[in-house]
């Protein structure tokens, strides 16, 4: 007889390819939805089929072994090749029924989208939906989501991309929070006020340049690494936070800090890989979820 290969399953290869580029179990379990434990013992196991070690304890991360390298190489190929087959069978189904997997951030996942998908359900009760509520980009290609609701223009030739709306963003804050900073008129009046962060704040700082306030991290006392968490936290008047109108208009704990200077304007982006696209369950969601999020159909 040959010589006899290590058993290798599909499935401990993803869990080692999601730890290995998340760089922790626990990074990795957020962004796949699993819980760390699962993935701990998935990729013990795929080291032991193996038989070498993967991966080395550095502090809370984990960081790859000589081997680890070499194998994390070939399994992205293979992730990238299976995820190529998938999108080529999916292209080529023709039936709407069947589950969607959907990404966007997590405050439109929360406020945005929910009556939407109740629409699709209702009229397309054959459609399953997954939502992934994440502020990470999610990989199409990799059949991470088949259609992504972003904020950006995707560049990916193999993508196809729809701009469906611009959406309006305000600051927001608790009467209480307003009256501590003396009913600010301008941007500028904010200087010194206190920002509820998020876990990329300079992002907010240069944007916020454009309209004449420099800030700085110290305005920043309090931050969060998730929009919902920075939203409780605007709640409870902990700092001013930015937000789209759709949800500060609409919550009575807060007010609009500068009522009557213009708002923060930024694009909705549908995205969707161009083999899914092909697809009539797809193209059907895809299709509804433009309509639905133009001003037209709010």
């Amino acid at each position: 007889m040959g010589e006899r290969w290590p058993s290798f399953d599909w499935t401990l290869a993803r869990a080692f390819l999601a730890t290995a580029e998340a760089g922790s179990l626990s990074a990795a379990a957020r962004l796949t939805g699993q819980t760390q434990p699962t993935l701990g013992r998935q990729v013990a196991a795929l080291e032991r089929a193996l038989g070498i070690a993967l991966f080395e304890r550095v502090g809370r991360g984990l960081a790859l072994t000589p081997s680890g390298r070499e194998v994390l190489e070939h399994v992205r190929a293979m992730g990238e090749a299976a995820g190529r087959v998938a999108l080529v069978a999916s292209g080529r189904s023709q039936s709407v029924a069947g589950p969607i997997r959907i990404t966007a951030s997590e405050v439109y996942a929360a406020h945005l989208l929910p009556p939407i998908l109740a629409r699709l359900r209702a009229e397309h009760p054959g459609i399953t939906v997954e939502l992934v509520a994440t502020s990470r980009p999610s990989d199409l290609l990799r059949r991470e989501a088949d259609i992504a609701v972003r904020n950006f223009e995707s560049r990916d030739a193999e993508l196809i991309v729809r701009k469906v709306a611009e959406d309006r963003a305000r600051p927001y804050a608790t009467p209480e929070c307003l009256q501590r900073l003396g009913r600010p008129r301008r941007w500028a009046d904010l200087a010194e006020a206190d920002f509820v962060g998020l876990d990329r704040t300079e992002l907010l700082i240069e944007g916020l340049r454009a309209f004449g306030l420099h800030l700085t991290a110290r305005n920043f006392p309090v931050q969060a690494d998730s929009h919902l968490v920075h939203w409780a936290f605007v709640r409870q008047g902990l700092g001013i936070g930015l937000i789209t109108e759709a949800v500060g208009d609409a919550d009575s704990a807060v007010r609009r800090v500068l009522p009557e200077e213009p708002p923060v304007t930024f694009p909705i982006w549908l995205a969707t890989h161009r083999e899914l696209h092909t697809s009539r369950r797809v193209r059907l969601v895809f299709d509804l979820l433009a309509d639905a999020l133009s001003p037209s159909g709010r």
